[in-house]
């Protein structure tokens, strides 16, 4: 019996399940039978995740467009009556620049996908599990060390995860009496598209050598984290934004 069993049948939403945590994520729980409706921006990729995962949807998403995040909670309760979990993983990462050359193009973008992607994602969820019988559900969003301290370089991206820690907390206190738990997730840099397909990726030897670990997390010790702050065993955990940093926010 696997650990992760009391997943099985749970009804679950992953957004950004294309690759990185949220390929991984879906894989591991199809895997603990759970039921799944999956989404990304990147159709193509999407369906190549799930050609192979029996069961499974996936509807292409754009977390910036409210209307699309709301569709997909739907396409939970269309295809299997109810939403037990939502995991608001979609997020893009952020150049390189200094705090005063951030453009507004820089600061927009970063809000539309890595904050208000997620506030999408915890109105419709929630909506969802306080309408259904029983009433209560989980949210996990995923943030970032960037959300809970300085993060140089990639201020927008920064001003955005510490919007998604803001929200995490208010919503985790706004429906706990409702049976509604909310949580994040706040990795180190980890090797996911997120960080290698972009500039920072050059950066980052010179940036995991300050971690006390002295390297980076891999994405599968990400996910299991995420697993843990998701499982519906883990029932008084609520509002907490959890460091996974290989010691970094000690220092």
């Amino acid at each position: 019996m696997s650990r992760w069993d009391v997943f099985k049948d749970q009804v679950i939403i992953v957004t950004g399940a294309a690759s990185g945590f949220g390929k991984i994520l879906t894989e591991k729980l199809h895997a603990e039978g759970a039921k799944l409706v999956v989404g990304d921006i990147n159709a193509e990729p999407l369906n190549a995740v799930v050609a192979d995962l029996d069961g499974v949807v996936a509807v292409p998403c754009d977390v910036a467009r409210e209307e699309q995040v709301k569709a997909l909670v739907d396409t939970a309760v269309s295809h299997f009556g109810r939403l037990d979990i939502i995991v608001n993983n979609a997020g893009l990462g952020s150049p390189p620049r200094l705090l005063i050359d951030v453009t507004e193009e820089d600061m927009d973008i970063n809000y539309s996908v890595n904050a208000k992607g997620v506030f999408f994602g915890i109105k419709h969820g929630i909506r969802q599990m306080l309408a259904q019988q029983p009433q209560g559900g989980i949210v996990l969003n995923v943030a970032s060390m960037a959300g809970i301290g300085a993060a140089p370089l990639i201020g927008a991206y920064a001003a955005a995860k510490h919007a998604v820690v803001g929200l995490t907390k208010t919503a985790s206190y706004e429906y706990a009496q409702q049976g509604v738990r909310v949580n994040a997730i706040c990795p180190f840099f980890s090797p996911t598209p997120l960080v290698t397909n972009t500039e920072i990726g050059d950066k980052v030897d010179a940036l995991t050598q300050s971690s006390p670990m002295k390297r980076m997390g891999s994405p599968e010790e990400m996910v299991e984290v995420m697993l843990m702050l998701m499982s519906p065993a883990n029932s008084f955990m609520n509002g907490q934004c959890v460091a996974v940093d290989g010691g970094m926010s000690a220092i």
